[in-house]
Parts: C-alpha cells; structure tokens; sequence
C-alpha cells in the first residue's frame, strides 16, 4: 500500500473509534431518585419519625393515625370490638392504645405501609400527600409484626387474634392469601430469594399464668417455614421439644425476634424470659447453643413483672455474619454478641429496649429504647454507642427503607459537574 493511501485508511479507522469513545466519556450516570431512610413506628402516640440513617437527623414526622375517629366509632358500636380494644390497651400496651407496630417503605420510596395493631388494619400512605391510600383491616381483632417480600409486591402481617398470617397486595392492600400459624402469630421474615416466609407464635403472652410449670398454659406456638408461592407450611418445629431435647427444658420454646446468618442455614432467636438467644441449626434441625446474656439489677426479680414475657425483645445480625446486636429489654442495655465465641460488649444502655435493626450499609445497628423515646446507634466496629436522637412516644419496630428524593421535604442533591 502506497504511503499516502495508508495514511488515509489509518485516518478512516480512528475516526471510526471516536464516536463510541466520545459516547462513554460523556454518557451521564444514572441519576439516583430515593434515598436511604430509617423508619422509627412510635407506638402509642401513633406517629413514624422518618431519619436519615447518616446524619441521624429528622426528616419528617408523619400522623398515622389521621383517621382515628372514624376508627373508634367504629369500634365503640361493636362491643366485641370494643372489649378487645380495651384488652389490647390494658393487657398489651402498658395502660396505652397500641397506634403503630411495624412499617415498610415501598422500593419506589413513594409509599410507607403501617401495621396498626389497635385498629387491626394495615395502611397505606402516599408520601407525597401524606394521607391514607388504602386501608386492609385483618381477621380478628389485631394486627402485629410485618415482613415485605423481596421485590416489594407483598406485605405478611400476623392477625394475632385469628391465628393466621395474611399476605397483602402492596399495591391495592387486597389479601391474596393467608397461612396458619399457632396462638397470637408475631414474627414474619422473608428469605433473601422471597421463596420462603420464616414465621414464628408466641403464645399468649399477656397471660399472668408465667411460672415454668404454667409454660404450656399459654397456647401453641410454633416456628414456621413457609412456601411463599403457596402458602403452604413446610417445616413446623415445636421450639419446647427442641430445647428439651438439647437439655434445657427450664426455658420458654416462644420464638421473639430472630436473625438469619447470610447464607440461611442457622437462625438466631430470642425467646420468652430468657436474657440472650438461641442458636438453631436449619439443617440439622436442632438447636446447637444457647448464649446467656448479663441479668442486671434493673430486671424485675420476678417473672410476672417481665413485659409481655420479654425477657430480651430485639435481635438484629450485621451483613457479615459475624456479630449480633441484642436489645436487652428487662436489663436496660443493648448488646453486641460475637456470633462465633459468644463473647459480649455493652454498648449502649437505655429504658426498655424494644426493638433492633441494621443501617443500610452495616456499619450501625440502631436501638429503639422504648422507655427513653429515643433510638441509640451502635457502632459494629468499635461496639460502642455513637449517638442517641430523640422520637416519638414508646418507640418499637424500625425498619430501613426508601424515600424518593423531593418527598417530605427533601432535596436532591446537587449533580457535580465533570
């Protein structure tokens, strides 16, 4: 080839290349439209305190109990109703009426759904107009624990009083389905895949009847592994034989909150009137060790004045596998627990700890302390306390999710220029 025709070929292929380079140094990234958010359910003054998980500054605070007149004439023109709306205040909440238990973003960050136990309905809320977008009220006469399923089609929420755990329609709060579950059904996670629904009973936990020998006075309760596709209960474990047979049958088989390791094979749950948890082996299907936790000079002598059972209520594992952080409830504190040798720091201290969760990046594990109306945050790394921000009244469930930015008051942040 001749010089000059070599150079004009040359010429020719770099200029093929340029359009394509040019794209990819110009193509904007896309563009982020939520952010992360802590959902924080404050129990009996009905409100959610929405937080950024980073700065654990207010976003907003969201009235979810904007119908509540029309609820209690309802309620107070069926005495059923009425009888066991008043129980769920004396025997459940402490003297208080029970407005917010457990709250879930959709994946859009447009929505926020809220199981209210005291009105026995699940609700939705537009963020954007912050009122009510659909309503499901439960069979029986209250609603408890929720779980959302991985791709945020589908809401499970324990009916604690019809024994069964309805799942709902995100979309339109229509119950497509419901399972059996044992007496006073409570707590609902999804596995990672969505294909399975972990589900566990407690039993009737307000009942005084709390001496060991009374244990089977209070109902069946069961843990559940459950298809989610069909609803059908594949395994049913009694919790009582299985730490019988591990050689401790002075404890309580009433699974509370619970904690999955990674890779689904062994659970982690607290259980009534214990300080601590219990480890159980998926596979072997046994229970494999059991972690006592600290009994402080703040736990009542007795176990009739435990609250609700609750000897520990609030478990949360970090993305790694490797560290629990249990919310001692009797005993004022919070602990992080290290999953292999079961060594323990307190790291935080607080009036009756309730509930436990993960920021969205792993690095915290927040702590409502109910008592105290406020929420600690506790580092996995150094665990010690990092910060405490102030709530609403008698915070519980809370829960990581999704705002969509210019929502409540948010911005998006600005865009940098190349």
């Amino acid at each position: 080839m001749k010089p000059r025709a070599l150079l004009t070929a040359l010429a020719v292929a770099s200029l093929s290349i340029l359009p394509a380079t040019a794209d990819a140094a110009t193509k904007k990234p896309k563009r982020t439209t939520t952010q992360d958010i802590l959902v924080v359910g404050n129990n009996w003054d009905g409100t959610a305190t929405i937080v950024n998980p980073r700065t654990f500054k207010r976003i907003a605070t969201l009235n979810i109990i904007p119908d509540k007149d029309e609820r209690l004439a309802e309620i107070q023109a069926n005495p059923d109703r009425q009888g066991y709306f008043l129980a769920i205040r004396e025997l459940v909440g402490e003297g208080h009426d029970q407005f917010v238990d457990d709250a879930f973003t959709s994946h859009s960050g447009r929505y926020l759904y809220v199981s209210r136990p005291s009105f026995a309905d699940v609700v939705a809320f537009d963020l954007k107009t912050r009122k009510i977008v659909w309503r499901a009220p439960v069979e029986g006469y209250r609603a408890d624990h929720m779980a959302i399923s991985p791709d945020g089609t589908r809401l499970a929420v324990s009916a604690s009083t019809a024994k069964k755990v309805h799942i709902l329609n995100t979309a339109d709060g229509q119950v497509v389905g419901s399972f059996a579950s044992g007496d006073q059904p409570h707590e609902n996670n999804y596995s990672q895949d969505g294909s399975r629904i972990f589900h566990a009973s407690i039993g009737t936990v307000y009942s005084p009847l709390d001496a060991p020998e009374l244990e089977p006075t209070k109902g069946e309760r069961v843990f559940e592994i459950v298809n989610a596709s069909t609803l059908q209960v594949e395994r049913r474990i009694d919790m009582n034989k299985k730490l019988e047979e591990f050689g401790r049958a002075d404890m309580s088989g009433a699974v509370r909150p619970m904690a999955l390791t990674p890779d689904e094979k062994t659970v982690y749950f607290q259980v009534s009137f214990h300080h601590g948890f219990v480890e159980y082996d998926l596979t072997a299907d046994k229970v494999t060790r059991v972690a006592d936790l600290p009994i402080t000079d703040k736990a009542p002598p007795m176990r009739e004045q435990y609250l609700l059972d609750s000897a520990h209520h609030g478990l949360a594992m970090n993305p790694q596998g490797t560290k629990l952080c249990a919310a001692g409830t009797m005993s004022d504190y919070a602990a992080i627990v290290d999953r292999q040798t079961f060594r323990y720091a307190i790291a935080a201290e607080g009036t009756k700890p309730y509930w436990s969760t993960n920021s969205g990046d792993g690095k915290y594990c927040f702590i409502s302390f109910s008592g105290d109306d406020n929420v600690g945050v506790v580092d996995y790394g150094t665990e010690k306390l990092v910060k405490k921000f102030p709530v609403g009244d008698h915070p519980q469930r809370m829960r990581m999710g999704k705002l969509r930015y210019n929502l409540l008051g948010t911005k998006r942040p600005a865009t940098r220029r190349r």
